[in-house]
């Protein structure tokens, strides 16, 4: 299926005032009213401090010492979802405990000043340190090493959480989230993936919060394993007995998706990059999907939208900070344009993009990326 200029609707909006006060596309533009929630997104989750090593010539080998060529630091794990959603135009609403140290400071600065993200359901737990996970890339693969301690109970709990157009819930094997059942309720469109599954029970009777989702979004073993099926794409088909829309990503392959309401599947190819840093490259790609679903576009528009943004967030330091925003991606579309034997079809599949970017590239903005020391500013 190719992508199609009527996906774009009325067309985007260009808005200045953002916190670094740049132009930016607002996908939804032609979409809000008066009565809109006040959120296009709303996540919870914990946020890491990230600390990166990239350029190393393989895995670390046990009694040596590597030296890595490049290295960044920036906030992580829930707040790659939450910078990729705000990088792309959406108004999003952040809910998560911050260490009461300079990390947690740092952190909650990128987020809300840096990225204009609302911080007003999380808080700064006292006495508590911010989660740290160290990431080492290489060859197109990483390794991570994590240290955290559970905050306390009285960490952000959303069990009402704010009106908004579409949630994003991580899903826990054998556990409820009390929050995403209550937003389903209040008209919300749960967006869910799921990690690795310790248990070793792959059961999707455990995953019971999937009953309140509109689409799940698992990589190609995670939906074979669930589904106990051996192609991805037939796990796919699958899912959708459990959530009316089943997103199955397949790494270099691209990504598969069927929409059971409307009975359209879709498989869109992935991009061709070299690979600097692939953490965080899954949340970009969840953030790319909602954003073209709150949107309206097809499935493959959504697909290829998807897709393009985590391919052009590899290509930098970091999780959360190499997010693309819509500069980026308008020099992605006008330079690929530009290159002499490009594919008809590889073109078309992204044509859609004409009419969100608009006729020049977005002026470029000086964008906050990884930096190697806390306390630089990029």
């Amino acid at each position: 299926m190719t992508a199609s200029n009527a996906s774009a609707g009325e067309g985007p909006e260009y808005i200045v005032g953002t916190p670094h006060a740049h132009a930016q596309v607002d996908p939804l533009a032609a979409l809000r009213t008066p009565d809109d929630p006040p959120w296009d997104v709303y996540l919870t989750g914990t946020v890491f401090l990230d600390i990166i090593f990239t350029g190393l010539g393989s895995a670390p080998v046990r009694g040596t010492e590597s030296w890595a060529r490049g290295m960044g630091s920036s906030p992580g794990g829930v707040a790659n979802m939450a910078t990729a959603l705000a990088r792309l135009g959406l108004r999003t609403s952040l809910a998560a405990a911050f260490g009461d140290d300079h990390y947690g400071e740092y952190c909650w600065d990128e987020l809300e000043q840096g990225e204009g993200i609302d911080l007003s359901p999380s808080r700064t737990v006292p006495g508590w340190h911010s989660p740290v996970t160290v990431s080492m890339a290489y060859e197109g693969e990483r390794t991570m090493v994590s240290h955290g301690h559970e905050p306390p109970p009285e960490e952000p709990a959303p069990d009402c959480p704010p009106r908004a157009r579409a949630a994003v819930a991580s899903l826990n094997p054998g556990r409820r989230a009390p929050w995403i059942g209550a937003a389903a309720r209040k008209g919300t469109r749960v967006f869910a993936d799921v990690g690795w599954d310790d248990t070793g029970a792959w059961d999707l009777a455990g995953l019971a919060d999937l009953e309140h989702c509109e689409a799940f979004l698992p990589n190609a073993e995670e939906a074979m394993r669930y589904t106990g099926t051996a192609c991805p794409r037939t796990a796919a088909h699958a899912l959708t007995a459990y959530v009316p829309v089943a997103v199955v990503t397949l790494g270099a392959e691209g990504a598969y998706a069927v929409d059971r309401r409307t009975g359209e599947s879709a498989e869109v190819p992935a991009i061709e990059v070299e690979a600097l840093d692939p953490t965080g490259a899954g949340d970009v790609f969840v953030a790319g999907f909602v954003t073209g679903s709150l949107a309206g576009w097809p499935l493959a528009d959504r697909l290829a939208f998807a897709g393009l943004t985590a391919a052009l967030s590899v290509q930098e330091f970091g999780g959360s900070l190499s997010a693309p925003g819509w500069s980026e991606i308008a020099a992605w579309w006008r330079r690929v344009q530009s290159v002499d034997g490009q594919d008809p079809a590889g073109l078309r599949r992204y044509a859609f993009l004409e009419a969100l970017v608009p006729g020049a590239s977005v002026e470029p903005w000086p964008r906050r990326r990884a930096v190697p020391t806390i306390g630089f500013r990029g």
